[in-house]
Parts: structure tokens; C-alpha cells; sequence
């Protein structure tokens, strides 16, 4: 699912900051501003952050943050403090923190990035920042109708705000509803610098299929606690857009269907199943399998992308386990994070230098907020939720469609357990794809590894929308 990224993608974006430092405090005038570039290596993840410092008008420094690869540009920063040869930003919000020392050459700052661990981080002054190239992004004018939207989940007392797109070549439409995959995303899920659900709401919107998209409870417009959701509370928001879409005109009723990506390929059968209004569902990477299945799939797949011995991935498999089971059994938060802190200490005693660098395991990776995410209601939830008795209920037609190179759901036994649980529903109406190639995203990739998705120009492989665009206009008789 996507909630394999370290927090700065999830919490990058919120931050706020006024930055001051005193040119007094340097007994030597140091000249700081400039563009400063390093690379972060997190989760087996090469992540780019690029500090632009400057001074202002009287004379004191600011700095703000970019993170090309996640989207993320001119984050402010809340400290600059210069202080002889040592530089350090301070980011409040995000409970980020870089230190370091400034060298001779005055070109180069070696340091330590602090949030949830320290991570070493070496900053060269570059001439200009790193642009992230995204040539799907739609781009205005548009030959269709944008608004943004807001409405209400009367069952949760919560309003969601959203943009629906509309054709403009006849009175009423077919229209889907998108459904983000796990993690606080926002109405285009956006994530690495990508926004698969701006480019898809496009495609299908220059098709002649109204879109509507929406930010997650608790993220950007749609305020909520996001912490406290589950899979069950974002069926309800999704079926609060259904009631929405049938309360527009330009929507024809009959006709209104799902497509939900990752965590949202399982929502989107529990909502068909809830509501007669679903003509159609698209199940877009998925899965059929329980979260637990998942996540130890997911974990050995991705170990093995990256040389990881089956010895290691073994190890590594019997930790998760453990901690699974204590999560499974503890009901009692503050019992059950004693436990999984002993589990994890104890764990990593048995694992060399090596293993844990491959793993990824550490105690900074598994400090306390990795603890406690693992312990909330979205995760709980999440890792026993079984979506095979819900798929065998389904009897609107559906189209199940996985990259063969995703190791976040892999493609054969997801499908094949969906297509399983289809059949001994009675479903005739269903299809069922493995899409040569291409990640978790449904980008052409070379190994399917995380770390290649901020990488990959493409946000969505042409081949994937082609298939889901002509399958929806198939099923609402619009082709």
C-alpha cells in the first residue's frame, strides 16, 4: 500500500516557518546563501532535499525546503542559525532538524538530518535546484469543466471537498468516483511528485466520463481526524459521494461507478456491495488478500529487489510475525507498545550491522512513531481486514487490472484470489489483467522498487488508461 514512506512525504507539506539567525552571532562573515542539494537514504529510498537559504531585507537569514521527488517546494523553514563554521535548521512542525559543518571550500556542509532518527546528509552548493519532470500533468485551458465541490457524510458529520470534472458535449454523463490508496492523500493522490488522479480524472474527463475526486478525511480541504480513520469510515465517505453525484443533474444515476487505487481497490467492493447505485467498479492494483498476507508479501518481495538473501528475508519475516501477533492480540495501546518496543529491541540484538542495513531495520526506522502508527486504528484495521467475503458479493461488473512488478500488491496472488472469490460469488461480469511491466503505480519500471516511482517521468502508463478508459465507456454503454 503506499504507507511504506518515511514520514516526510506524509507530513512534509504541512509545515510553517519564519526563519531569523543573527549575523552577529559569526565572528567571521560566512556567505550561506545560496542553493544547498543532498541526498537522504531512507527505507532503501534516495531522497533528494534541496535548502535554498537568503537574507532578509534586514539582514537576518531565512531558508525553505524542497523535496523534488514528493512534490514538495519552498516548505519554510522556522530556524537558520549560523554560529561559526556550524549551520542548523530547524523544522518544528515536522520534528525535522539538520546540523552540520561547513567546510573549508565553503561548498560543501556535512551533517546529520534528525526526524524519528538521525540520517547522514552532505549538502553541496549547487547553481540552480533540480526540476522534476511530469509531461502527463494536465495543463490548462482544459476542454472540459472543472469545480470544486464540497459535501457531506451526513452518517459521520463530516463535510469532504473535491473537484469534479464534467464534459461538455452532452446534458448528462456517466461518472466515477476515485478512491485513494492508504496513507493521508489528498483528491490526486498526490505522491513522489506524481498526481495519478489529476492525470487519470483527465483522461477519462476528455472521454466524456465525469470525475470526481476528493481529498481524504483530515487531509488539505476536508478537515477530520485522519489518525482515527479506518477502511470502514472511508467506505462511508466514498458512499457520501455516490448520494452526491446522483444529486447532479449532469450525472446520469445508472451510470455511476468506482475506481479505487491500492487500499482503495478494496473500499471500492465494500461500497458495490453497500450500494445498489454502483453500476461498476475498477480495482486498480487492489488486493485480494489480507492486510497481514500483504504486508509480509510486500516485505519479502521488496528485500529480494534489493540482493536480500532468503536467509535475511526470513529473519526479517519472523520479527514482523512477532509484532503482528502482539498487535493482533494487545487491545490496550499503552500495553501493547511496551510489548512491541521489547520485541523490537530483542529483535534487532539477533540481527548483524549487515541484515539490518539490508532489512531496513534499525532503531530509527522502528523508533516511536513507527510504533505508533503501527498501533493505530487505520493499521489494526488494516492488517485483518479480509476482502475475500466482501468480493464474493459483488455481482456488478468489475475490472481488476495489477502491474506485474508491483511489490507493494503483487499482481498474481492478488488477482488470482480476486478472481477466485468473483467466481464462487457468481459474478460473471468481471476481467481480470496483469499488465506487463509496470510498478504499483502503473508506471513502466525496472524492478517495481519504491525508490524508482519519484524517478519514473511517466505517471501513468498510456497502455493502463487506455484499458480502464475503454472498459468504463464499455460498461456504461458510452463507447
Amino acid at each position: 500500500m503506499e504507507r511504506y514512506v518515511l514520514l516526510l512525504i506524509g507530513v512534509l507539506g504541512v509545515c510553517s516557518l519564519f526563519v531569523y539567525a543573527q549575523p552577529s552571532e559569526l565572528p567571521k562573515p560566512i556567505n550561506i546563501e545560496g542553493i544547498w542539494q543532498g541526498v537522504l537514504k531512507v527505507a532503501g529510498m534516495d531522497i533528494t532535499v534541496v535548502f535554498k537559504v537568503s537574507k532578509k531585507p534586514d539582514g537576518t537569514l531565512m531558508a525553505t525546503m524542497d523535496i523534488p521527488t514528493q512534490g514538495a517546494k519552498d516548505i519554510p523553514v522556522d530556524k537558520v542559525i549560523l554560529k561559526n563554521n556550524t549551520l542548523r535548521l530547524e523544522m518544528k512542525s515536522i520534528q525535522g532538524v539538520f546540523e552540520g559543518n561547513i567546510k573549508d571550500d565553503k561548498l560543501t556542509i556535512d551533517g546529520q538530518w534528525n526526524q524519528n532518527g538521525s540520517f547522514p546528509l552532505v549538502l553541496e552548493k549547487v547553481e540552480k535546484a533540480p526540476e522534476i519532470r511530469r509531461p502527463q500533468e494536465p495543463k490548462k485551458p482544459y476542454p472540459y469543466d472543472e469545480e470544486e465541490v464540497i459535501y457531506e457524510n451526513k452518517k459521520a458529520g463530516i463535510k469532504l471537498a473535491g473537484t469534479l470534472t464534467l464534459p461538455r458535449d452532452k446534458k448528462t454523463f456517466p461518472a466515477v468516483l476515485l478512491i485513494q490508496g492508504s496513507g493521508p492523500l489528498d483528491r490526486n493522490e498526490t505522491i513522489l511528485g506524481h498526481r495519478p488522479f489529476k492525470v487519470l480524472a483527465d483522461y477519462l474527463t476528455r472521454r466524456g466520463i465525469a470525475v470526481l475526486r476528493a481529498d481524504k478525511r483530515g487531509i488539505s480541504k476536508s478537515p477530520s481526524d485522519f489518525l482515527l480513520a479506518t477502511g470502514e469510515d472511508f467506505a462511508s465517505d466514498v458512499l457520501a459521494g455516490v448520494e452526491y453525484l446522483k444529486s447532479r443533474k449532469e450525472i446520469n444515476p445508472k451510470k455511476i461507478g468506482l475506481i479505487g487505487h491500492s487500499e482503495g481497490g478494496f473500499i471500492a467492493p465494500m461500497v458495490a456491495v453497500q450500494s445498489p447505485d454502483v453500476a461498476f467498479i475498477v480495482m486498480w492494483a487492489g488486493p485480494g488478500l489480507t492486510g497481514e498476507e500483504t504486508l509480509c508479501l510486500q516485505m519479502s518481495l521488496m528485500a529480494k529487489a534489493k540482493g536480500v538473501n532468503d536467509e535475511m528475508i526470513t529473519k526479517g519475516l519472523k520479527l514482523q510475525e512477532r509484532l503482528f501477533a502482539e498487535i493482533k492480540q494487545e487491545k490496550n495501546n499503552t500495553a501493547a507498545e511496551k510489548e512491541l518496543r521489547k520485541i523490537l529491541t530483542n529483535g534487532l540484538k539477533e540481527l548483524s550491522p549487515e541484515e539490518k542495513e539490508a532489512m531496513n531495520l534499525s532503531e530509527a526506522t522502528m523508533g516511536s512513531q513507527t510504533i505508533q502508527y503501527m498501533l493505530s486504528s487505520w493499521y489494526r484495521y488494516f492488517l485483518t481486514y479480509d476482502p475475500k467475503p466482501t468480493l464474493k458479493k459483488v455481482k456488478c461488473p468489475v475490472l481488476a487490472i495489477n502491474g506485474e512488478k508491483d511489490l507493494q500488491v503483487p499482481a498474481k496472488a492478488n488477482l488470482s484470489a480476486i478472481e477466485e472469490c468473483l467466481k464462487a460469488g457468481g459474478n460473471k461480469y468481471y476481467t481480470i489483467k496483469e499488465l506487463p511491466g509496470l510498478n504499483h503505480l502503473f508506471q513502466p519500471a525496472a524492478t517495481g522498487a519504491v525508490s524508482e516511482y519519484g524517478k519514473i517521468e511517466e505517471t501513468i502508463s498510456p497502455t493502463a488508461l487506455k484499458i480502464i478508459g475503454d472498459w468504463v465507456l464499455e460498461q456504461t454503454g458510452e463507447k
